[in-house]
C-alpha cells in the first residue's frame, strides 16, 4: 500500500511513518525540511521537501496513493491563521480530488465546527466540511489537549518548579499523548477494510484538571512541581515576542477562550473509543525523566 504523509516530521506525522514503515508499505514522507525527513530513516520511503499550501505540490507527491493524512501544522509568522488554515485545506482538497485518494485520515479537535468564534477549532471544522466533499473514505480524529505541551515548558518545569496556561485550575482536560493519535491514525491508514466517513474523538485515559497535573508531576519528578495560570494578556505578548501580528493574536487568544470554557470543547462526553492509553504519569517518565 501507498501512504501519504504530510507533516510527516512532527510529533503525530513521525510516530505514524515510523509504524506505517515498519510493516513494510511504501511510505512517502512530505514537509517543509528535507533533512527532518530524511533523519527519521523510515524502511522503504522516500522523502520530500514541499509547501503544505501549496496545491499543485501536494498533488503532485500524491500521485497514486492508496493512503493520505493530512493536518494543519502550526505556525505563527503568517498574515492569519485562518488564510493559512485555507491554503491547506485546499492543497488537500485538490490531492484528494484530482488524485482519486481512496482513504483519508485527518486530524480535527474537539469542538470542531461548534461556532465561528473558536480560532482553530473553527477552521478545522472547515477542514472537516470540504473533506467530505471529495473523500468518501475519511476518519476525522478529533483530540483533547497534547500532553506534548507541557514539553514547551520543560526548562521552567525542571529547572524553577512550575507550568502555565490560562486556564482555571480545576478546569477539567482531556489531555492526550501525540504518540496514541499516531498510532491510531496508522492504524486507520494501514487499513484497507473501513468505509465511509467518520468522526473519532480522542481523549486520552482521563480528564485531568491542572491543579492535579501539578500533583502528578511533583509526584513524578520528586520535587514540587506548582501551577500558575496566567492571563490572556501573558499569552499575547508571549505570542507577539514570537512574532505572531495582531490578527493571529487575536485567533489564539479565541481558541484559548474555547479550550477554557467549561461548558466548551473539553465538556464532550466520554465514549469508550475516545480512550488512548497514554496516561499523563506514562508521558512524563517517557518524556522528562
Amino acid at each position: 500500500m501507498k501512504i501519504v504523509i504530510g507533516a510527516a516530521a512532527g510529533n503525530i506525522g513521525s510516530r505514524i511513518a515510523k509504524k506505517v514503515g515498519s510493516e513494510n508499505h511504501s511510505v512517502i514522507l512530505l514537509g517543509n525540511k528535507l533533512n527532518a525527513l530524511k533523519n527519521l530513516k523510515i524502511h522503504n520511503s522516500s522523502s520530500y521537501e514541499v509547501d503544505m499550501s501549496n496545491a499543485e505540490q501536494v498533488v503532485a507527491h500524491t500521485k497514486g496513493a492508496d493512503a493520505f493524512f493530512w493536518l494543519v501544522p502550526p505556525v505563527l509568522g503568517v498574515s492569519s491563521l485562518k488564510e493559512w488554515y485555507d491554503r491547506i485545506i485546499a492543497a488537500g482538497v485538490a490531492a484528494i480530488k484530482e488524485n482519486k485518494i481512496s482513504r483519508v485520515v485527518a486530524i480535527s479537535s474537539l469542538g470542531a465546527g461548534a461556532s465561528d468564534n473558536l480560532g482553530t477549532v473553527t477552521y478545522v471544522g472547515n477542514l472537516e466540511k470540504a473533506f467530505k466533499e471529495v473523500a468518501s473514505n475519511v476518519v476525522f480524529l478529533r483530540p483533547g489537549y497534547f500532553m506534548e505541551n507541557f514539553l514547551l515548558q520543560k526548562n521552567d518545569i525542571l529547572e524553577n518548579g512550575y507550568f502555565s496556561f490560562p486556564y482555571a485550575a480545576d478546569h477539567d482536560i482531556p489531555f492526550v499523548s501525540a504518540d496514541d493519535i499516531g498510532d491510531l491514525a496508522a492504524e486507520y491508514l494501514m487499513d484497507a477494510h473501513w468505509a465511509g466517513q467518520w468522526t473519532r474523538n480522542v481523549m486520552g485515559p482521563s480528564n485531568i484538571t491542572l491543579k492535579k497535573a501539578a500533583e502528578i508531576f511533583s509526584k513524578e519528578l520528586q520535587q514540587e512541581i506548582v501551577y500558575k495560570q496566567i492571563t490572556y494578556d501573558d499569552i499575547k505578548n508571549q505570542f507577539a515576542q514570537f512574532g505572531a501580528n495582531d490578527t493571529v493574536q487575536k485567533e489564539l487568544i479565541d481558541l484559548y477562550n474555547a479550550l477554557g470554557d467549561p461548558n466548551g470543547a473539553y465538556a464532550t462526553p466520554r465514549t469508550l473509543e475516545a480512550h488512548t492509553p497514554t496516561s499523563l504519569v506514562d508521558f512524563i517518565r517517557n518524556k522528562f525523566i
